[in-house]
């Protein structure tokens, strides 16, 4: 019996490949043309070829903008993921506390970027800001506007507070969806907690946290608006993270030729790096 083949609901999906050529090819199409070109102004461009793409890679500037992109990822990802872990194991499976605790833990991600930025500006203020002067009242010499570690504290403490409810919902996802029977055997075999975590809980929750990983992973290397309210960079470039240092350099010093060859290493390395870990979570999960 032959089937019937119908192409019609290609037409449904054009709409959709034509707004995302639109939002993301043609811009790339622009920073790819700007990252081999120079212009003097005028609209008056002259081809360099690789030349901005050598001299990002062998600037000092972004190796040590990328190391601090690099510790910052992976320390967030360190706390934040065994944290979101643990908070969903405490939280209730059932009765009236339920959705309570899902609203507080979706609370911090309902909030803009921006203010959250603001909000632990003043938070962290030496002299007002609540914890800045409770610290500086138990005899901490703490101020994030001048100390280098002060600042660091501060930017992982706040992004601890904004995402790791992210972490704690899909966990807790994770967590709802395992099936009773489970807990009765182990119950019945007499298993431990830890046991029970490790052989049951944890590999059930394995696909969650692979997408917990990944979302922040990207999300951490492309933060910007938060830092950018809370040190601006500072003090000094201490926390002058790459998408700050793009930022300067495309719209504070107006050179778009290394900008452009900037983002597109930056979205490489974003692109390089999360295949990686997707891989290996992947190679684990099936051993």
């Amino acid at each position: 019996m032959n089937k019937t083949v119908n192409q019609k609901a290609w037409f449904f999906v054009l709409p959709v490949v034509a707004l995302v050529a639109f939002n993301a090819i043609i811009p790339l199409m622009t920073v790819v043309n700007y990252s081999v070109q120079e212009t003097f102004g005028d609209n008056v461009f002259f081809w360099s070829g690789v030349m901005w793409f050598e001299q990002v890679l062998t600037s000092s500037r972004f190796h040590e903008a990328l190391g601090r992109q690099l510790f910052f990822t992976f320390t967030i990802l360190i706390i934040e993921v065994p944290l979101g872990v643990l908070i969903a194991l405490t939280m209730p499976r059932k009765g009236p506390w339920v959705p309570v605790c899902l609203v507080l833990m979706a609370l911090p991600l309902l909030i803009p970027w921006n203010v959250v930025g603001a909000m632990w500006n003043i938070f962290a203020l030496p002299d007002i800001g609540l914890m800045g002067r409770f610290l500086n009242e138990i005899g901490f010499d703490y101020n994030f506007t001048r100390q280098p570690e002060d600042a660091w504290f501060t930017l992982i403490l706040m992004d601890v507070w904004h995402w790791t409810s992210l972490v704690v919902l899909l966990a807790y996802a994770g967590l709802v969806s395992i099936p009773d029977a489970y807990y009765q055997a182990a119950k019945i075999d007499g298993a431990r907690p830890w046991a029970i975590f490790r052989y049951i809980q944890l590999p059930k929750m394995k696909r969650v946290l692979t997408i917990a990983i990944l979302l922040r992973f990207m999300d951490s290397f492309n933060v910007y608006t938060e830092l950018s309210v809370l040190t601006g960079g500072g003090p000094g470039n201490s926390t002058t993270l790459l998408s700050i240092d793009l930022v300067k350099i495309a719209l504070g010093q107006f050179d778009l030729g290394p900008a452009a060859a900037m983002s597109l290493i930056y979205f490489l390395i974003i692109l390089l790096l999360s295949w990686v870990f997707y891989s290996l979570m992947m190679r684990n999960e099936e051993q």
